[in-house]
C-alpha cells in the first residue's frame, strides 16, 4: 500500500507543478495585462483533485491518520482555484486580480500542505 501511496503522492506533486507552472511563466504576461489560463492549469488543477481524493482514500484504508481539517481547508482553496480557472478558461486575456489570486492560492495551498502537521 506505501508504494500506492507513493505513486500518488508523486502525481499529486505532477499537478501542483503544472498549476504553479502555468502561473509561473505568465508573470511578465500578468504585467502587461495579456495572461490566461491555459490547460496546464487546469490539467493540473485537477490532477490535484483526483489524486488528493485518492490520497486521502488510501490513508484512510491503510489506517493512517487523516487531518480532516487540513483536508477540508486544502480542498476549499483548490475549488475556489478550479472555480476561477474553470471559468475564465476560454476568455483571451484574464485580469491581474483573477490570475494573481490562482497563483496566491497556489502557493497559499502548498504552504498548507507543508507547514502544516
Amino acid at each position: 500500500m506505501d508504494v500506492l501511496i507513493n505513486v500518488f503522492v508523486g502525481l499529486h506533486i505532477i499537478g501542483i507543478a503544472s498549476l504553479l507552472g502555468g502561473f509561473l511563466t505568465q508573470m511578465k504576461a500578468m504585467s502587461a495585462g495579456t495572461a490566461r489560463f491555459n490547460p496546464a492549469m487546469l490539467h493540473g488543477a485537477l490532477t490535484m483533485l483526483v489524486t488528493g481524493v485518492a490520497l486521502v482514500g488510501l490513508n484512510q484504508a491503510d489506517d493512517q491518520s487523516v487531518n480532516n481539517l487540513k483536508v477540508g481547508i486544502k480542498l476549499a482553496v483548490l475549488i475556489v482555484i478550479l472555480g476561477l480557472v474553470y471559468v475564465k478558461r476560454d476568455e483571451e486575456t484574464v485580469e491581474k486580480a483573477f490570475f494573481g489570486a490562482v497563483g496566491g492560492l497556489t502557493i497559499a495551498n502548498i504552504f498548507i500542505a507543508v507547514l502544516w502537521t
